[in-house]
C-alpha cells in the first residue's frame, strides 16, 4: 500500500524550485502533495505526482539529483484530533515516523497524510487494526 515519494535536492537559490517544478510540469506530469525542507545552502523537496517512474527519469536526465522512497498515505478524517491520533497509533505499537506531510482531498471530507516510517509493513497492520485506512496508489496518483 506504500506509493512512491521522490526527493529532489534543490540548490537554496532565487529560481531553482521554479526550474524543478517546470521541468516536472514541461514533462506533463502532475503534483499531487509536495513539501520542501530547507537548510542554508539547499532544500529537500518532496513530492508526490502522478507518474513517479518517469517523473524520477525527467528530473535525473535534467541533472537533478533525486531519491525514491516508498511512503504510506494515509486516509484520515478532516477534523480537529484526526492526525494526533493516527500518531498515537503509531506510536504505541512503537512505529517510529520520520516525518509528516498533508493535504486535502476536495469534496470527500478526507484528509491524506504522507507518513514516512521505517518498516511501511508493519505500520499498515498497526494501522489496519486501529481502523485506519491507507490509501492505494491509484486513488492517490489519480486525485
Amino acid at each position: 500500500m506504500a506509493i512512491t515519494q521522490l526527493s529532489v535536492f534543490v540548490e537554496n537559490r532565487p529560481g531553482k524550485l521554479v526550474e524543478v517544478i517546470e521541468t516536472l510540469g514541461t514533462a506533463g506530469l502532475d503534483l499531487r502533495a509536495l513539501s520542501i525542507a530547507d537548510t542554508a545552502d539547499y532544500g529537500v523537496l518532496r513530492v508526490i505526482v502522478d507518474k513517479p517512474d518517469a517523473a524520477f527519469r525527467t528530473l535525473t536526465d535534467a541533472g537533478y539529483v533525486v531519491k525514491s522512497n516508498e511512503v504510506l498515505p494515509v486516509a484520515i478524517d478532516d477534523t480537529p484530533g484526526a492526525l494526533g491520533k493516527l500518531l498515537r497509533v503509531l506510536s504505541d505499537d512503537g512505529i517510529s515516523v520520520e516525518y509528516v506531510y498533508a493535504f486535502v482531498a476536495h469534496g470527500e471530507n478526507k484528509a491524506f497524510v504522507i507518513v514516512r516510517v521505517e518498516d511501511n509493513d508493519a505500520a499498515v497492520k498497526t494501522l489496519a487494526r486501529a481502523g485506519i485506512a491507507v490509501a492505494g496508489d491509484k486513488e492517490i496518483y489519480n486525485i
